[in-house]
This record gives C-alpha cells, sequence and structure tokens, in this order.
C-alpha cells in the first residue's frame, strides 16, 4: 500500500452511490504535506518528458496541481467552468459532466495560455467515468499542443474513466485506484500496481 491508498485507508469515508469522501486532506481541507509527496510522485512517474505546463480544472484539481508544478517548475493553468469578465479574447470550450455533481459545465481556458508548443501534464483529482479528463484533452488538442500524461490522484477503478482513457493511448499514472468500496462496512479495495 502507497502513501497516499495508506491516507484513503485511514481517512476516507465511503458513501453511498460509490461516493468516497476525502474532503478531510484531498479535496476540501488540504494536506499540503500529502499534496508535496503526490508531486515527487508525479515527477517520478513522467521523468523524460517535456513538460512545460499543467493542465487541471476547477476546483478540486487546483491545489494538487500548484504543488506538481513545483516539482515541474511549470506553470498551471485551470479551466474554468464558467465565463467571467477576466477572460478575454479567445477562448477553447469544451463540455464536461461532473460525476460528483451530476450535472454538465462548459470549461473554458483562454487561448492565450495553451499553444501549439506547449507539452502539457493534466492533473486532477478524481477519474470516475473520464468525462472531465475528456473535456481536458480536447482543450489542448483544439490548441494544437500534446498530451505528455495524465496524473491522477484518485481513480475509481470500477468505473470506465481509466480504461477508457488508456484505450485512446494516453499515458495514464493513478496514485491510488480503488477497485471496490462497501458503504455498509466502509471497506475499500485498492489495485495492486
Amino acid at each position: 500500500m502507497n502513501f497516499l491508498e495508506e491516507r484513503i485507508a485511514k481517512d476516507g469515508i465511503v458513501k453511498e452511490g460509490n461516493v468516497l469522501k476525502v474532503d478531510g486532506f484531498l479535496n476540501h481541507q488540504m494536506d499540503i504535506e500529502l499534496f508535496n509527496s503526490m508531486g515527487e510522485e508525479f515527477k517520478k512517474r513522467f521523468a523524460g518528458k517535456p513538460i512545460n505546463k499543467i493542465l487541471t480544472i476547477e476546483a478540486s484539481g487546483i491545489g494538487i496541481a500548484c504543488v506538481a508544478a513545483i516539482h515541474f517548475g511549470v506553470p498551471v493553468v485551470f479551466a474554468k467552468k464558467s465565463k467571467s469578465i477576466n477572460i478575454e479574447g479567445d477562448v477553447y470550450i469544451a463540455e464536461v459532466e461532473s460525476f460528483t455533481h451530476k450535472c454538465k459545465n462548459q470549461v473554458i481556458v483562454s487561448k492565450k495560455f495553451i499553444g501549439k508548443d506547449d507539452h502539457v501534464l493534466i492533473i486532477d483529482d478524481f477519474l470516475a467515468n473520464g468525462c472531465a479528463l475528456q473535456g481536458l484533452i480536447s482543450i489542448v488538442n483544439q490548441a494544437g499542443g500534446t498530451v505528455e500524461g495524465i496524473g491522477i490522484a484518485v481513480e475509481k477503478g470500477f468505473q470506465v474513466g481509466g480504461h477508457l482513457i488508456r484505450n485512446l493511448g494516453y499515458h495514464l499514472e493513478s496514485l491510488a485506484i480503488v477497485d471496490a468500496m462497501d458503504a455498509s462496512t466502509g471497506k475499500i479495495t485498492f489495485r495492486e500496481q
């Protein structure tokens, strides 16, 4: 069991409907030392890739992406879920459906922050059905950039997202893959990696 799996086993809460609550350390209150270890691990797993930008989606991926970016020495761009008056000029837009929030959003990135010369590492906190990742991949593709890899904190291995993204040929690394959860017992089964 790796450091993230240990933390999930210790502090994660399994809820009905295949919901894993990790808000005490990952996506509401954030454990920055844990994020630092995650950043180090992503740097190891994507060593040798010419990454010059990290892309994530608001809001839960931002903290992980920012700490990981320190290890790569690159900036972070995050896709916004609504257009604001602060976004000027042309934008890339992709539609994504949220497993957690059960809704569709258009995500937006200003064209001035991702372009054809960018080699992008996509980072997010969770991977369930892969909709958010497909939206972020679409944005990089619209820009003419290259997706060098995808780093995920927690993948729900019993849902289709990981399989789908890997079958598209992307280098996907998940720090913890949950193969099963039981809300009645709180038991979490992790995939051997």
